[in-house]
Formats: C-alpha cells, sequence, structure tokens
C-alpha cells in the first residue's frame, strides 16, 4: 500500500458572541484537516488546530510544504517509521508548536488509515480497550462579559448537571477574588451533586495561584488546570507542593522530550497532551507509557472538531490507569460545550454523550464519516492542495 494523495483543508468561522478566558477573547474557531489517500482505496482524516491567536494556514503549510514530500509514495502503515522520518527531519524548524501539530494531523490520518485496511476501530488497533465507555467532563464556563459573571456560571452549571454531566471544569483565571465568587455561585447552584475541575489557562503566577487553591480548598476539586506559564517548572512545583489539589497540566506541552522534562521535573499530578498537537497518536503512546513510569495520571486535553474528538476518545479508551486499583480514578474525556460553528457539522456522525458517558466506536479506523458536501462548502477556496 502506497500514499498517493495529502490534501489540506482550512476551516475558519467568526463566532456570533466571542468569549474570553484568562489569556483573551475569542473571536472565532479554525482547524485544519489533512486527507492522506492511498493506491488501494482507504484514505484517513486527521486534525490540528490553532491555538490562542495562531493562523491555521501555517500548520496547513508546514503539512504541504515539508511533511507531505516525506511521506509521498511511502506505506501507511508504517506509523512509527513515518513518525520519527517527519519528527527527525523537521527538527530544525523548533520542537514546540505549530510543527508538532502538523505532523499530529498527518499521524492521526496515518492511523486512520490502519484501521480502516486491518478492519479494526482503532482502539483495538492500539491493544484493546481499557474500557468500554469513557466519562466525560463537561468544558465551558467562558466569559462573555468579562468579570462579574458568577450567576452566569452558576446557571450554566445547571445546565450541565441537567444534561447529565456530573464532572465539569470551570474557565478561571479572571482575579483570585471574581474566581471565588464564581465557585462559590457554582457550587450553590448544584449542590454536592457536582465535582469540579479548575482551569486558569496559566493566567497567575504562583503566588497568586496558591491564593486561590487555599481559598478553594474545601471543593474537594478534581484537579488545579495550568495554574501558571507551562515553561515554568519552577513555578508549577512551588503551586503543588503548597497545595493538596492535584495539578494538571500539558496541554501546551509537545513530543516525548517535552513531556519527559514536566514529568521528572515532579511539576504535575495529572498530565494532559492533545492528540492534535502534541504528535498524534505515536506521540501520545510514548507519552502514556512515559507518564505510567513516571507515576503520574493521563488526562487527555480535547479540543477542535469531531476529527480530534474521535482520535481522542479512541486514545483514552486504550489509556491504562497508572495506579491501579479496584476503583481507580480512570481517565476522562473533555466534551467542549462552548461555541464552535462546524465542530459537529464536519461529520455524519458526530459523537453524542449519554449522561456523560460515550460508547466506543465499533467502526474501522477512527469511526467517523466526512460530510464531503459540509467540507466543500466551508473550506477555504485557497487551502486544497
Amino acid at each position: 500500500m502506497k500514499i498517493t494523495e495529502v490534501e489540506t483543508y482550512i476551516l475558519k468561522s467568526k463566532l456570533d458572541r466571542p468569549f474570553a478566558y484568562s489569556q483573551g477573547w475569542v473571536q472565532g474557531r479554525s482547524t485544519v484537516l489533512v486527507r492522506i489517500a492511498t493506491d488501494e482505496g482507504f484514505e484517513g482524516w486527521g486534525e490540528t488546530f490553532s491555538v490562542g491567536l495562531q493562523p491555521p494556514e501555517i500548520a496547513a503549510a508546514t503539512i504541504n510544504s515539508a511533511l507531505k514530500p516525506l511521506i509521498m509514495g511511502k506505506d501507511p502503515r508504517n506509523t512509527e517509521v513515518l513518525w520519527h522520518d517527519m519528527y527527525v527531519r523537521t527538527r530544525d524548524y523548533g520542537r514546540k508548536g505549530v510543527v508538532l501539530g502538523a505532523i499530529s494531523a498527518v499521524d492521526i490520518a496515518l492511523w486512520d488509515i490502519c484501521g480502516k485496511a486491518a478492519g479494526l476501530p482503532l482502539w483495538q488497533l492500539l491493544g484493546g480497550a481499557f474500557r468500554e465507555r469513557v466519562q466525560c467532563y463537561a468544558t465551558g464556563f467562558f466569559r462573555t462579559e468579562g468579570r462579574g459573571q458568577a450567576d452566569a456560571m452558576a446557571s450554566e452549571a445547571v445546565r450541565h448537571s441537567e444534561a447529565g454531566f456530573s464532572l465539569m471544569k470551570v474557565k478561571l483565571g479572571f482575579g483570585v477574588d471574581d474566581d471565588v465568587k464564581v465557585m462559590s455561585a457554582i457550587r450553590q447552584a448544584v449542590g454536592e451533586r457536582s465535582k469540579f475541575m479548575i482551569d486558569v489557562n496559566h493566567g497567575y503566577g504562583a503566588n497568586d495561584a496558591i491564593r486561590l487553591g487555599r481559598a478553594l480548598a474545601d471543593y474537594d476539586l478534581l484537579w488545579m488546570e495550568e495554574p501558571v506559564i507551562p515553561e515554568d517548572y519552577v513555578a508549577y512545583r512551588r503551586v503543588r507542593d503548597a497545595l493538596d489539589i492535584p495539578i494538571a497540566g500539558g496541554e501546551a506541552e509537545f513530543s516525548l522530550f517535552g513531556f519527559r522534562d514536566l514529568i521528572a521535573s515532579q511539576s504535575i499530578d495529572i498530565a494532559q497532551p492533545d492528540i492534535c498537537l502534541a504528535g498524534g497518536v505515536t506521540a501520545l503512546r510514548h507519552i502514556n507509557v512515559l507518564a505510567m513510569a513516571g507515576g503520574v495520571q493521563v488526562n487527555p486535553h480535547v479540543w477542535g472538531t469531531a476529527v480530534g474528538q474521535y482520535a481522542s476518545l479512541h486514545m483514552i479508551a486504550s489509556t491504562p490507569v497508572t495506579h491501579y486499583a479496584l476503583y481507580a480514578n480512570q481517565p476522562l474525556f473533555e466534551y467542549d460545550t462552548s461555541s464552535h460553528p462546524f465542530r459537529t457539522a464536519l461529520v455524519e456522525n458526530p459523537l453524542e454523550h449519554q449522561q456523560g458517558w460515550l460508547t466506543l466506536p465499533q467502526e474501522p479506523g477512527l469511526g467517523f464519516t466526512i460530510d464531503r458536501a459540509f467540507l466543500k462548502e466551508n473550506a477555504m477556496t485557497d487551502s486544497i492542495h
């Protein structure tokens, strides 16, 4: 089997109502899809998405100019070989950010082909599923006005609870006092029937992160995510040493080496690689083993569209628990509830939770069917190569 086609698709859409997190205002959503076809009729799809203000055109250009020449004519089933070739041949481009995201998209598409060619869902190709269904937590609680929205956040928590979510991740980092007001209003609205994580999106220094954690000490939080900037392992360690709350991080980290340093520094309790950013399926397999050896749990970050969601679900299903016990904490699926104009419209069979749980796809490969009519109508006309 040989790769015969590599195409990229850029999708962008402005939000009717922008929303804010600790780092700024999100005005729109965008993503880069890659389609890889073979001489035997199999095709695979992968995704990488824009982070912050990063334009998606950069990742698409990386795929078309740097990665496509490396994989054309090769056997897509040689995932490890192709991943290493892409990784080492782009080393001088830098080992964090857009290039690893581009590699992620290609790698996901290659694994999609492998599953389809074998007639197996990806989770089975990866060695089987440790769990037949995966619990989700609702990610949301973005601000539409900024500070002073405690009542609105409480109302959102009620909606998530009524939809079946018992786990919710709340976006904080808008000032410690405002954060505490938000959490107080949320807990008052939904009571003890829900558990929470908080996500600061590296909006604080160590002192304020510690202050926030201590103010919320009696909330029994499942974790505090990105309390400080991702590159400051010293600050991470200060926060972790000062608090009893598990510390999570890694959505802004990349590849095996990035997570090696993050874990070795004893900065985190929970690693959060994103399959669409950190290097794809191949890289996450390496990172998962590294995390287990370092005594760190894995709860992947999930963002983007249905393509990335499907890939993440397969990976989570095949990820073992780090600390085995009869009632061990299982890896969770981040279910993004924020505004996204084309997250589910891209596929004919989007993932839909049932009372906060997802069941595993049984179809070969990733398991979704791309809505080609939607893609043709909405992809940027100059993005297809």
